[in-house]
């Protein structure tokens, strides 16, 4: 097997690369757990669990996530007020797998 060399190869070419794009950032892989470990959560509920988040971000993250295809977006038209619940999507489970790595990875080695 041929060793490659760093001076030819670019991260973004990369499956890594790809799906940091979809879960990185200070918050997305906690939202991810969170839909992996409870299903279907309400805004607020997540919001509540997560904590330190802002409602903007919050928001945000999720759109992003919807977008990507990772969560699925379910409005209920109620008044007041509407309610909404997020849940994975079969993409968003596929990720199951490397959450519950990273989780194990944590339980091993947390001080």
């Amino acid at each position: 097997m041929a060793l490659r060399c760093i001076a030819d190869e670019t991260l973004q070419n990369t499956g890594f690369h790809y799906t940091l794009s979809l879960i990185g950032g200070k918050y997305k892989s906690t939202i991810l757990y969170a839909l992996m470990e409870f299903q279907v959560v309400r805004f607020n509920e997540l919001k509540r669990y997560i904590g330190a988040i802002s409602y903007k971000t919050l928001s945000a993250d999720l759109k992003e996530l919807e977008t990507d295809g990772l969560v699925h977006r379910e409005a209920y038209p109620q008044i007041p007020p509407p309610k909404v619940e997020y849940s994975l999507t079969e993409r968003g489970r596929s990720l199951i797998p490397i959450l519950d790595g990273m989780c194990e990875w944590g339980d091993r080695h947390r001080l």
